[in-house]
């Protein structure tokens, strides 16, 4: 190859390749397959993974270059400038029908009852590279299966060893749980120390895998891909709102599969929005309307139902009536609950039901430094967060981050676990966290950085410190540079906020103690959903209260008077946006239970039952033309009383505990991460109240009293409690200070 540029004419970090005959500038440096790729020119490849390192073990992408006597592999050959490539020359085609052979020596004929048979590489690929007759008349290797828990189904005697699976879990979700073992024609894939996978992200190695050794074992033997639909929609369980297909039979969704989106959520999905379409199903979902007569209830046409409720709303106007909405509520619902709460006279509408200290006022905010950027940062800062759990594709960004050289700092009340190395942590009670924020080391640091985010998670904008911290956390920001990335407490909180779904009398802690005679309940489950539990039960169980809900739970039972069954996300048009301020849009996919209908079309049925300005529309696409963001200024609540005796709490959400579907999935309340509930102290503060490892505990707060199993761990700040929410057994603990001792 000639010394000078082919085309001197590009750019200096790009040199001019030939593929099949086609002239290219390629990235130096890239490889053969990157140049191809862009070019539209198929080479056939199953260990190469643009996500993951290059591995060059299945050798399936051999092509023929110009010069060199063997063929080369395209994923791991380095272009060149007047690089010469052939695809389809007869050497090349005669090494990759070879490789081909040799991968299906072992590979086991068992197509037709394997769950990854019309979708999977090999058996595509085989058509084209593959022996009609095979050579081979030797026994084939049969290797184990591992469980690898509740989500991954294994058939490991189908593995060609790709180990995509391998990079994906040490690379990408940071967790190297899985590996190769043995040598030669002996090699297996598995866990290390046979164990299930533990990572929040694994059911990505289902889709990496380009064979049938690991699918799906909710969906295990349910359908064929040519009989599913495939509906865009959202994942609705964190605020990253993860691109997603729902793949949809006769209107059941029997699986969700991750929908490419590089500013969202790359082409990852985490398991809490890769499985939770199973709680769609649950026993108690609501589907028809349900009326209470005394206290029996039985089921009602809608027109009874809506008539009822037109009547609690009339009788109970203005400000005796408040509106409490759960964070994962559509824009469209949003902006009808907020038309709905104008024409009925009452500034008592919330959304942010989770947290306990609204003294400033705050609402949620998109980040200052988009998601995508977030993995070229320089440094960053956690504070208050349980990452992993809260948004686990945003802690993989992180990760990504910490791989390019980024500091992680982290300011906590818990050392949670990481899936990265950690620069600089200060584990500090709840109440110190604000105070932990004015180190002079660690804002030195951060404004060295350059680029430097600071995340805020929902230990912190939960707890009754939230005021302080977030004030601090905008000072820090301020001080060092850093972009403020507070994390919106629900799924669809930036949208609400933008849409008026806020207060201008009560908000909602306020409206819960101060009871109102009357509420609407929409789409919370309020045993579990609101931060102080208790006091959210005695309010609403003495009120007249009508419940949009998505279940006819216990809970929804004790303290409702009708109950109205809505759709889930996954059933209705919506749009949501996410914590980077994206409106995106979702259709329906499952067909709604029962008599069940979208939330916009019950409440669009009440406005006209009310006759309130607002509701003439007649379509979705009517209510769309006339919604628009309103500027509310929210009240400013009162201050959390965080002061008293005791240890301090701190409430982290469980990761499969977050809401009312995610705690219906069977699959996900068997995950390794799903921890039963309870109480861990530092070994220090235990001494101190005569608790050991498994001893049960008494722990009063406030809010009422809990009995928890003990757990200890130097993990933990001294003088602190950390509990999860989300557990009914944990439920009336709320935040604040609890007493503790033995049971």
């Amino acid at each position: 190859m000639s010394a000078q540029p082919v085309n001197p004419n590009l750019a200096p970090d790009h040199v001019t390749v030939f593929i099949d005959g086609v002239e290219m500038a390629a990235p130096k440096g890239s490889m053969i397959i990157n140049a191809a790729d862009k070019a539209g020119i198929p080479i056939p490849r199953f260990c190469y993974h643009d996500k993951l390192s290059i591995a060059a073990n299945c050798r399936m992408c051999l092509v023929e270059v110009e010069k060199m006597p063997k063929p080369a592999p395209a994923c791991a050959t380095p272009v060149m400038d007047g690089m010469k490539v052939t695809t389809r020359s007869e050497k090349a085609l005669k090494s990759q029908r070879n490789v081909m052979e040799f991968l299906l020596v072992n590979h086991p004929l068992d197509c037709p009852i394997c769950d990854q048979g019309g979708e999977c590489e090999l058996q595509d690929l085989s058509i084209g590279y593959g022996r009609s007759v095979s050579r081979f008349a030797e026994r084939k290797r049969v290797v184990p299966d591992e469980d690898m828990g509740p989500l991954v189904a294994t058939e490991m005697t189908r593995c060609i060893q790709c180990t995509r699976c391998v990079r994906f879990t040490a690379e990408v979700a940071g967790t190297y749980e899985l590996g190769g073992m043995y040598r030669g024609e002996n090699l297996q894939i598995g866990t290390y120390d046979g164990k299930p996978l533990t990572t929040e992200l694994s059911g990505n190695v289902i889709d990496v895998c380009p064979v049938g050794a690991l699918t799906n074992k909710v969906f295990q033997f349910k359908a064929r891909p040519w009989e599913l639909v495939a509906r865009e929609s959202l994942g609705y369980h964190d605020a990253l709102g993860s691109n997603l297909f729902h793949h949809v039979r006769r209107g059941e969704v029997l699986r969700s599969v991750p929908r490419d989106n590089e500013a969202v959520n790359e082409c990852w999905l985490s398991d809490r929005d890769r499985y939770a379409h199973q709680g769609l199903y649950a026993q108690d979902r609501a589907t028809h309307p349900l009326v209470k007569d005394g206290d029996a209830w039985r089921e009602a046409s809608w027109d009874e139902a809506l008539a009822k409720t037109a009547k609690i709303l009339r009788d109970n106007g203005a400000d005796a009536l408040g509106v409490l909405v759960h964070p994962s509520t559509s824009n469209e619902e949003g902006a009808l609950l907020a038309r709905l709460a104008d024409a009925l006279g009452t500034g008592n509408l919330d959304h942010r039901i989770g947290q306990t200290d609204l003294s400033d006022a705050a609402v949620a905010e998109t980040f200052e430094m988009p998601v995508a950027d977030l993995e070229h940062a320089g440094a960053i800062v956690i504070v208050g967060a349980n990452l992993r759990h809260e948004l686990p594709l945003v802690n993989q960004r992180v990760r990504k981050a910490w791989t390019r050289g980024a500091k992680v700092y982290v300011v906590n009340p818990v050392d949670f676990d990481f899936t990265f190395d950690v620069a600089g942590k200060q584990i500090v009670a709840p109440s110190q966290l604000a105070a932990a924020l004015g180190d002079a080391a660690l804002r030195e640091a951060v404004t060295a950085a350059g680029s430097a985010a600071i995340i805020v998670g929902a230990l912190a904008e939960n707890g009754p410190h939230a005021a302080a911290i977030r004030q601090a956390a905008a000072d820090f920001a301020n001080a060092t540079g850093a972009k403020l990335c507070r994390i919106p407490q629900g799924a669809n909180a930036v949208g609400l906020s933008d849409y008026g779904v806020l207060p201008t009398t009560r908000d909602s802690r306020a409206m819960l103690a101060e009871p109102r005679s009357a509420y609407v309940v929409y789409g919370i489950e309020p045993g579990l959903d609101f931060a102080d539990t208790a006091t959210a039960l005695t309010a609403l169980g003495a009120a007249q209260v009508v419940a949009f809900s998505h279940f006819a739970c216990r809970s929804t039972k004790a303290i409702a008077d009708v109950i109205l069954p809505i759709g889930l996300l996954p059933e209705i048009d919506a749009t949501l946006t996410n914590l980077d301020g994206r409106q995106q849009a979702t259709v329906a996919g499952g067909k709604l239970p029962g008599e069940a209908r979208a939330g916009w079309r019950v409440l669009r049925a009440l406005g006209g039952e009310l006759a309130a300005d607002g509701f003439e529309f007649t379509d979705l696409a009517g209510l769309r033309d006339g919604m628009q963001m309103r500027e509310v200024q929210p009240v400013a609540g009162q201050a959390a009383n965080a002061s008293g005796e005791g240890l301090e709490i701190a409430a982290s959400v469980a990761i499969y505990r977050s809401d009312a579907v995610v705690r219906r999935c069977a699959a996900l309340q068997s995950h390794p991460l799903n921890l039963a509930p309870r109480a861990v102290l530092h070994p220090a503060d235990a001494e101190t109240l005569s608790l050991a490892e498994g001893d049960t505990g008494k722990f009063g707060a406030a809010a009422g009293t809990a009995t928890l199993p003990v757990v200890l761990s130097d993990k933990v700040a001294r003088g602190t409690v950390w509990i999860e929410s989300g557990h009914g057994a944990t439920a009336p603990l709320g935040s604040g200070r609890v007493k503790a001792g033995r049971a």
